[in-house]
């Protein structure tokens, strides 16, 4: 199989987790793509996903698979390794946490690319995305307990990558003194290979944007 990848994504992270949860990392060749909403597409990409976007990743049997959600189900379907619980109930639950997990992430992406536009950010779509981030960091903290009691899965691993991509563009938020429980559920999970090898890393020595504008999750 072959996997567009870059270190900085983190739904590529998503689907590297599950490649080393399930034991698959060996069958995959990585092939670093440079992508960015505010360039033109990558050509190699575009070849293999019309929609130009990391992760792609095409199977042994030359389908081109777009979307971390769908590649991590393929993945844990063709390892049976069962991160995407078959019970109905357990199911609904884990693919819930993913979409709550992946929302924020996106949220954060787009974020981060509003924040860069030459002509500036607009405001009141920036104080939308403040609000239902600190939303979502708020339900998440509030599901803990049941996060924590639940076998490690696809939602567990959203999550863990939306918090991992608030640490790599947002350091300054100190989320983790707003929500303790999900702070030290967080260093649990941190400490699972899968999760520690995976960490977003910088890879472009030219990036001067990594941390822009100002996240708090402060009472206000």
């Amino acid at each position: 199989m072959k996997l567009h990848w870059s270190p900085r994504s983190p739904f590529v992270r998503k689907v590297m987790i599950v490649l080393h949860e399930t034991g698959q990392l060996d069958d995959v060749e990585l092939v670093r793509s440079v992508v960015a909403l505010s360039q033109p597409p990558n050509p190699e990409l575009l070849a293999d996903n019309p929609l130009g976007k990391i992760p792609t990743l095409i199977t042994d049997e030359g389908m081109a698979l777009f979307d971390s959600r769908v590649i991590c189900e393929y993945l844990d379907q063709r390892s049976n390794a069962g991160l995407v619980p078959s019970d109905p109930g357990a199911r609904m639950q884990a693919l819930r946490w993913q979409a709550l997990g992946d929302g924020l992430t996106d949220m954060l992406l787009l974020w981060r690319t509003e924040l860069t536009r030459p002509t500036g950010p607009w405001q009141a779509v920036t104080d939308g995305w403040l609000a239902k981030v600190r939303a979502c960091m708020t339900q998440l903290e509030n599901e803990v307990s049941n996060l924590r009691t639940a076998p490690f899965g696809i939602g567990h691993i959203a999550i863990a990558c939306a918090l991992g991509q608030l640490d790599f563009r947002w350091p300054d938020s100190d989320w983790r003194r707003q929500f303790p429980k999900l702070a030290a559920l967080g260093a649990e999970w941190d400490g699972r290979q899968s999760i520690s090898v995976t960490a977003i890393k910088n890879d472009q020595a030219d990036d001067n944007s990594l941390t822009l504008g100002h996240l708090s999750f402060a009472p206000h």
